[in-house]
């Protein structure tokens, strides 16, 4: 049975809050023109830093806070749900660039922090529609470890933060990662009325061909279907067994969605394009939307700087037609 409990939402993520560097300065032209190409969504993966002051965890910057308050009226004048993530959230991140000075999954006082800032967002927000704004609570929680994050330790935070939320509004749409950087569903909290999240990058060989960051430097060219890395021969039924779990999660009346998927811009075009193609097959038979990572980028249909696609000019910009194709007709 596919997937019903959330709109088949298919967009973009928007990266203008991504960084402790970054300046929250949104481009209006990304909304029109999401809508115009008739997507329906954006998540903001998005930095707690940037609306704290002088470091100081419970001491809000107002003039940030207006830059997130504008990205909602953007999504509600063009159309567009906005997905509000906390890609750093006070105590973790899958980003290096910052070392938190605590940890979210074993400190109360990082706990603490994470609560108070969704509980901000809560009230800041209360009475905008659910169909206009939900919660993603935290990009990407990593393999269980426990001396880390056990999977215990997951479960404890994640019901806090939702029980502190909903008691400030109960209706707000809370959309929760899957374990092991959104690749595992979390059966376990099935009964806490929530959605999850999936990604699109399996397998990483060819979605984080030549990643430094992912340790994608010396990998081999891919193919698709074809081994990879992993020493596994990926292929569709490959990734029908992938995704198997999250359409499983979805039958039990769980909503999902895909928060983010593509592939970096060195892996061959025609491969990522069969590839995606396969993996959005998948997620729209089980009635599952997706979200590319990105929109302007690396991975996006804008000024992504491959060097084997025949761009087409866009209002200045860089189009990978064909990507955008694949996207649309799923």
């Amino acid at each position: 049975m596919p997937q019903t409990i959330l709109p088949r939402w298919r967009g973009f993520n928007l990266l203008d809050m991504f960084t402790v560097k970054s300046n929250g300065n949104f481009e209006e032209d990304d909304f029109r023109w999401i809508a115009d190409w008739g997507f329906d969504f954006v998540r903001i993966p998005a930095c707690y830093t940037l609306w704290i002051e002088n470091d100081e965890i419970g001491r809000f910057h107002e003039p940030m806070l207006e830059k997130v308050d504008r990205v909602i009226r953007l999504g509600e004048k063009y159309g567009i749900h906005v997905c509000l993530n906390f890609h750093r959230a006070p105590g973790f991140s899958v980003n290096p660039e910052r070392t938190e000075p605590f940890n979210l999954w074993k400190d109360q006082d990082a706990l603490d922090a994470f609560c108070l800032h969704w509980t901000m967002f809560a009230k800041r927000y209360l009475g905008i529609p659910s169909s206009r704004l939900s919660f993603n609570l935290v990009n990407e929680p990593m393999n269980p470890d426990p001396a880390r994050m056990s999977r215990d330790d997951h479960e404890r935070v994640m019901r806090t933060a939702v029980k502190e939320i909903r008691a400030v509004d109960p209706e707000r749409l809370i959309i929760l990662d899957g374990l092991t950087w959104g690749t595992d569903p979390l059966p376990e909290l099935a009964d806490l009325g929530v959605a999850q999240s999936c990604r699109a990058y399996a397998p990483a060989g060819v979605s984080h061909y030549k990643a430094s960051w992912a340790g994608g430097e010396n990998w081999p060219k891919p193919s698709w279907p074809g081994w990879m890395p992993d020493g596994k021969y990926w292929d569709r039924e490959a990734l029908e067994r992938f995704y198997a779990p999250w359409i499983e999660l979805a039958e039990q009346g769980i909503g999902v969605h895909c928060g983010e998927g593509g592939a970096f811009s060195y892996t061959p075009h025609e491969v990522v394009l069969a590839w995606f193609n396969d993996a959005l097959d998948i997620l729209t038979a089980a009635n599952i939307g997706f979200a590319l990572w990105n929109f302007r980028g690396a991975f996006g249909i804008l000024d992504s700087g491959r060097s084997d696609v025949a761009y087409e000019d866009f209002k200045g910009h860089k189009l990978d037609r064909k990507l955008l194709n694949v996207l649309l007709s799923h």
